[in-house]
């Protein structure tokens, strides 16, 4: 690939390439080499209130007369033109934040056109107003309509499917969207834009306008945004909610997590240690749904932490883009940093470190961290409180169910969690216990179809599923009198 290529100059604005208005560009590094992959334009304020002023005319143009039937067929060329690109958007992902490419081809490659196709078969089959038997007399007509002008702010771990999550319901439910995507994966969001175009979509109904902090609090708090849809930390999701609880905004925010894995007593270990990739490490510990808190039976603790100790240790290290590789390098040297720092902090408390917790000799160049495991952690320490965000695992003895149930919820978050068990109803009965928006038993993966978010600092509000669409459409009752 000529890197020259790469370069992405301009923002998408009203359907056309525009020069952001003072100039700005960011670099954007390859996590696996330090190397400049290529230059990403940089929205400022000004850029931000041209990007909603598109998007608020746009809401008021063709795109208000398209009925279901025509957004949906939209939304099929969109899915259409994102699947023809799969490949290598997800090879320009795995260069950008370091994701083991066979983990970028499904949920960066393949992910986001199955999730434009999936809401353009749920507005095909879900009507758009119904009419209802009044109390007292009379009908009530109920419309769903579009809630507006939506600002999708979306982070670097899952740039395109995070993104999917918002585009594709809002677009869906009729809404224009300005999209500010993070400026570590800047250079893969322009993708999107490319795929609107030979969709079809009318101008301005989808703007991309990639910036920093100071650009995506702008558009936060812009007075022509109706709806915010943030994916983030959640120092930044609290700071988000302030302001559009003082704006009286809706806003959805997917925030941290850290999930707890309760390996049951009857846990066939085989099982968790061939999942415990997928389900704790996915894309080298850079995500809010995995279980990096193990919880261990007593009575097997030292099984688990040898079974863990050996299936980290087996993971294999190296470049994001070998099929092979398990482990990539982290998205910056600030976050690796971050990472390092934190193991740093299970050694000074004396925990066991059963594997990992250096920078690995090879490869050479790259942000990368050993996987690390810590055995006999306090539930309380940072390590276990904290999201790392990285290869970090945590491995702490319980006794009994009781007891396994309060330390998977002793944590401010509740986003995701597994149960690890023989009994299936057991598995059931335990989740249901469990304070969290979702919870997976004997694996764990998002579900297209079912809602995704978390409960206390996990986050508000859900998406995917159709309850992925209803944040995006606004209510409207017609009171109709007796005939």
């Amino acid at each position: 690939m000529d890197e020259t290529t790469l370069d992405r100059l301009d923002l998408f604005i009203g359907g056309r390439w525009v020069a952001p208005r003072h100039g700005g560009s960011t670099d954007v590094i390859e996590a696996a080499t330090e190397k400049v992959l290529g230059r990403a334009a940089s929205a400022s304020t000004a850029d931000i209130d041209a990007a909603v002023v598109a998007a608020r005319t746009a809401l008021h143009g063709p795109w208000a007369d398209y009925t279901a039937e025509q957004r949906a067929d939209v939304l099929d060329r969109f899915a259409a033109a994102l699947k023809v690109r799969a490949k290598s958007t997800a090879a320009l992902v795995s260069r950008e934040n370091g994701m083991p490419i066979t983990l970028s081809i499904s949920v960066n490659g393949y992910g986001p056109a199955a999730m434009f196709s999936y809401y353009a078969g749920l507005i095909r089959a879900a009507a758009s107003e119904d009419v209802r038997p009044s109390m007292f007399g009379g009908r009530t007509v109920v419309r769903r309509e579009p809630i507006g002008v939506v600002a999708a702010v979306t982070p670097w771990n899952y740039p395109q499917p995070l993104s999917a999550m918002k585009i594709a319901p809002a677009l869906a439910a009729g809404c224009t969207v300005v999209h500010k995507p993070a400026p570590e994966t800047a250079l893969d969001a322009y993708i999107l834009a490319e795929a609107a175009l030979e969709a079809g979509l009318p101008e301005g109904v989808l703007n991309i306008v990639p910036g920093d902090r100071e650009a995506g609090a702008h558009l936060i708090a812009h007075p022509g945004v109706d709806k915010v849809a943030f994916t983030g930390s959640t120092a930044a999701g609290r700071a988000i909610g302030e302001v559009c609880g003082r704006l009286l905004r809706p806003v959805t925010l997917e925030l941290g997590g850290k999930s707890a894995a309760i390996v049951a007593e009857d846990a066939d270990l085989d099982v968790f240690a061939a999942a415990l990739l997928e389900v704790s490490l996915p894309n080298n510990g850079q995500t809010c749904h995995a279980s990096t808190r193990i919880l261990a039976p007593r009575s097997r603790y030292d099984e688990v932490v040898d079974a863990v100790t050996e299936t980290v240790r087996a993971l294999r290290i190296g470049d994001p883009l070998d099929r092979e590789t398990a482990i990539g390098p982290l998205v910056s040297a600030a976050q690796r940093e971050r990472v390092l720092g934190y193991i740093a902090a299970g050694d000074r408390a004396g925990f066991r470190r059963t594997t990992g917790g250096s920078i690995p000799a090879t490869p050479s160049a790259g942000w990368f961290v050993e996987p690390t495991v810590f055995a006999d952690v306090d539930n309380t320490s940072r390590i276990a409180q904290e999201e790392i965000f990285g290869p970090v695992l945590t491995i702490t003895p319980y006794d009994g169910d009781d007891h396994a149930v309060d330390l998977a919820n002793d944590t401010e978050y509740g986003l995701a969690g597994t149960i690890w068990t023989t009994d299936e109803a057991r598995g059931i009965a335990l989740a249901a216990r469990i304070e969290s928006g979702t919870v997976g038993v004997n694996h764990y993966a998002l579900d297209m179809a079912a809602p995704f978010g978390g409960v206390k600092a996990s986050g508000l509000g859900r998406e995917l599923g159709p309850e992925g669409l209803a944040p995006y459409q606004q209510p409207k009752s017609i009171y109709l009198g007796t005939r």
